[in-house]
């Protein structure tokens, strides 16, 4: 295996744990300390994509995209969770079978409306094309998107947000009581059911700004949305669920066992994902850093 090789993979499995962070950010926060089964993330994900997508052709603004794109799919979470979660809240298997229903519906929206070619989101000239990486006392020296360098640095930056939030701020400190105990908190005088509809919506947020950056990462076809949230899915069982740091350890490990599994063994590399998987809930059902319940 020579250096290239080697760090050209490590930068791939790096810049793709970080799009799959963007994803698995918000996913933690509804899944992990809400505890809902929302199985509507991956579409949320495909549908603010396509309409930053939209965005871009119509005006050639990229940051307009994003921020549609993000206002977009927080409108659809706070529908999803008003009209059709709030009710049934507590209960998984509904949960899973309506919010499934739902993923089936909204994604035949987007075959209709966008159609089911893949199509990229065009990025701008200062954000994409090529990036010359070349370090001489390694030896090696290749192009690289310079895209894929820049969804690192978001996920970095917005992984460094979540942190200071959860950690730091008055509503983190009430979103984790109350998640341990909902009735206490309820008790002091705040009310949950509206913290949480804010947290969904964040998350949905979060799924709308990965949408973009992942139109332009890779691309949005039929399916994208169940394939990225499979991977959301995996992060989250890998990393512990309502863990940050799992989530960052957990899309790590993902993005660089997809970027080496491919590379050297693609005809499995389906179970160099779905392996380690297994094995982490075999051994530690809660996950690398999820807490016993």
């Amino acid at each position: 295996m020579s250096s290239t090789f080697f760090i050209l993979q490590v930068l791939n499995g790096v810049t793709f744990a970080a799009l799959l962070f963007l994803v698995a950010s918000g996913f933690t926060l509804i899944f992990g300390l809400m505890r809902v089964a929302n199985l509507t993330h991956g579409v949320l994900y495909l549908l603010a994509g396509y309409v930053g997508l939209t965005i871009v052709r119509q005006t050639g603004s990229f940051a307009l995209a994003l921020v549609g794109a993000v206002i977009f799919a927080g409108i659809l979470g706070f529908l999803i969770e008003r009209l059709f979660l709030h009710w049934v809240q507590g209960s998984v298997l509904s949960e899973v079978l309506l919010t499934i229903g739902l993923a089936f519906i909204l994604a035949d929206v987007a075959l209709m409306l966008w159609g089911g070619d893949p199509q990229t989101l065009r990025v701008p000239a200062f954000l994409g094309g090529p990036l010359k990486i070349k370090v001489e006392a390694w030896d090696f020296n290749f192009i690289y998107p310079r895209f894929r360098i820049v969804t690192l640095g978001l996920g970095i930056i917005v992984g460094a947000g979540l942190w200071f939030v959860q950690q730091k701020t008055r509503i983190g400190s009430i979103i984790r009581a109350g998640v341990d105990d909902a009735e206490m908190v309820s008790v002091l005088g705040i009310n949950i059911p509206v913290v949480f509809t804010a947290v969904f919506v964040a998350g949905a947020m979060l799924a709308g700004f990965a949408g973009v950056i992942g139109g332009g990462f890779l691309s949005l076809y039929r399916g994208a949305d169940s394939e990225i949230l499979l991977f959301g899915l995996v992060v989250i069982i890998i990393g512990g669920m309502g863990s940050l740091p799992g989530a960052i350890i957990g899309s790590l490990l993902v993005g660089l066992i997809d970027s080496f599994g491919k590379a050297l063994y693609p005809e499995i590399a389906y179970f160099t994902i779905f392996g380690p998987m297994a094995i982490v809930l075999a051994i530690r059902p809660q996950g690398l850093f999820g807490r016993e319940e």
